[in-house]
């Protein structure tokens, strides 16, 4: 009678054993597929942060080139100093192209736009990859997409009543540069990146 009690357990058991078989197999092919989506997400996100900071720098090379002509050539040539001229931008698309494709995206767009007051670049992009085979249905097709923000911040502070005819002192973050608009030398002016910065914006 113990014998036939024993057997009759394991008759039992043996149906909860391959239900909960299945359901640990079924939730790991889950957690596998969300975390493909979750991979395919990140690499999207990571091109188009370097897109959109490849917009901006492309950007802020033309705006110094556009502010070593300005210098004693123009009176406005501060306001390209404090983000009161337009963006010129012209090999910013470009710029973001190559960002992505080195990131096996594809660019579906990037436009000038401005963030927390500052001027930047928006850039849209599409893995070039799928999320790859999985129990959800789709998911060898779906690809990801992502966009990111990149903006061009001054860094230097100078006197509002300075006279842009006469020698002007910028404190950009602490370094002191001194430009003489009536003396000037392209090469006196420091690296883009001590007058402005580029930054993700979100």
């Amino acid at each position: 009678m113990t014998s036939t009690g024993l057997r009759g357990d394991q008759g039992q058991t043996l149906p909860i054993y391959i239900w909960l078989t299945g359901i640990l197999l079924f939730a790991a092919f889950a957690f596998f597929a969300f975390a493909q989506a979750a991979s395919a997400r990140n690499g999207a996100q990571s091109a188009a942060d370097a897109a959109a900071l490849a917009a901006a720098q492309d950007a802020r090379d033309e705006l110094i080139d556009h502010l070593t002509d300005a210098i004693g050539q123009d009176d406005d040539w501060l306001d390209w100093l404090d983000g009161g001229q337009d963006l010129p931008g012209a090999g910013a698309a470009a710029a973001a192209q190559q960002l992505a494709a080195e990131n096996d995206s594809t660019l579906q767009g990037v436009q000038p736009v401005t963030k927390d007051g500052y001027p930047g670049y928006q850039a849209d992009i599409q893995t070039n990859y799928t999320v790859g085979k999985s129990i959800i249905p789709g998911t060898e097709n779906k690809r990801a997409t992502a966009h990111a923000v990149a903006i061009i911040k001054p860094r230097c502070d100078f006197d509002p009543d300075a006279d842009p005819e006469n020698p002007v002192e910028l404190s950009c973050d602490g370094e002191i540069v001194n430009i003489d608009p009536g003396d000037f030398d392209p090469d006196d002016l420091p690296d883009a990146s001590v007058l402005f910065s580029v930054r993700l914006a979100e």
